[in-house]
């Protein structure tokens, strides 16, 4: 049975980036997708954006508010005239810079939309798909949820947190018939990476690549997803290193610095953003 076409697939955050790249893949394999994000005026150009791929349909959602994801699932599975096949946990911000220069606002913002945000899809679609025997549920975290560097303290702390609870929950759900799984895209050409610098390793991938592993995963399912694939065994033995051997191969790779040296002004407009990641945006983008 195919896993894509035909089925109701909701992608949080996709107004923008890897989300947006997401729904247009699905789309483009035949699912009937259902979006939401925060920025309305955002949402609402990407649906237009999407259509001409296939069925979509877009809602508000605020994943931090467990109202607004109430909400946006039942207007989902209206639209899916009935159950949700798929839930893609894409929602998120990057606060990035020198961890005693984080505003208080901005940690906040990024425990309550990277960790408790999925918490919330999670708690809200498992007992449907619990009930019926099957589903799936794929959680986007990082490579930085496996082996963190300086500059994304916070960051790397709700992506940790959302590798181990997809490990748990896919271990606990297994014999009901639903499927967890966790995607760990690398530094990814989105607006999270305004103002930084890649340099050699650490150089960006496109969304796509990200989308493209995703259906992959709905396709051929598994608990822990690395772009690219090999990073799946590489990263937790590169955590695992001795502090001196990180830190040389973190400098020898030019991620030591990456997230405490960037360009203020180009990444201003997305720090504003990500600092205030919660509530909806209904009167267009922030500036």
């Amino acid at each position: 049975m195919d896993a894509v076409r035909g089925r109701a697939i909701v992608v949080t955050g996709a107004a923008r980036g890897i989300g947006f790249a997401t729904a247009r893949a699905l789309l483009e394999r035949g699912a009937r997708v259902i979006i939401g994000d925060r920025d309305v005026p955002a949402l609402e150009t990407a649906v237009t954006a999407l259509a001409d791929a296939g069925r979509v349909f877009g809602h508000p959602l605020d994943v931090s508010d467990v109202e607004s994801f109430t909400g946006f699932l039942d207007r989902a599975r209206a639209d899916a005239g009935g159950a949700i096949d798929v839930l893609i946990n894409n929602a998120g911000v990057m606060p990035v810079g020198p961890f005693l220069e984080q505003s208080e606002q901005a940690m906040r913002a990024a425990i309550e939309v990277n960790f408790y945000g999925v918490l919330n899809g999670c708690r809200l679609v498992l007992p449907e798909m619990a009930a019926r025997g099957h589903g799936h549920i794929i959680n986007i975290a990082s490579l930085a949820g496996v082996v963190a560097v300086p500059g994304q303290v916070v960051y790397a702390g709700t992506k940790f947190a959302v590798v181990g609870l997809s490990t748990a929950l896919a271990d606990e759900f297994a014999s009901r018939g639903v499927q967890v799984s966790v995607v760990m895209p690398p530094f990814t050409r989105t607006e999270l990476i305004a103002g930084t610098k890649a340099t050699g390793a650490s150089r960006p991938v496109e969304p796509a690549v990200i989308a493209a592993a995703i259906v992959r995963t709905l396709s051929k399912p598994k608990t822990h997803v690395a772009v690219p694939y090999p990073m799946r065994f590489v990263s937790p033995i590169l955590a695992m290193l001795g502090p001196r051997s990180r830190r040389r191969l973190h400098a020898a790779m030019g991620s030591d610095r990456l997230f405490l040296d960037f360009d203020e002004k180009s990444r201003r407009s997305y720090a504003r953003r990500a600092e205030s990641a919660t509530g909806m945006v209904s009167g267009g983008s922030e500036s």
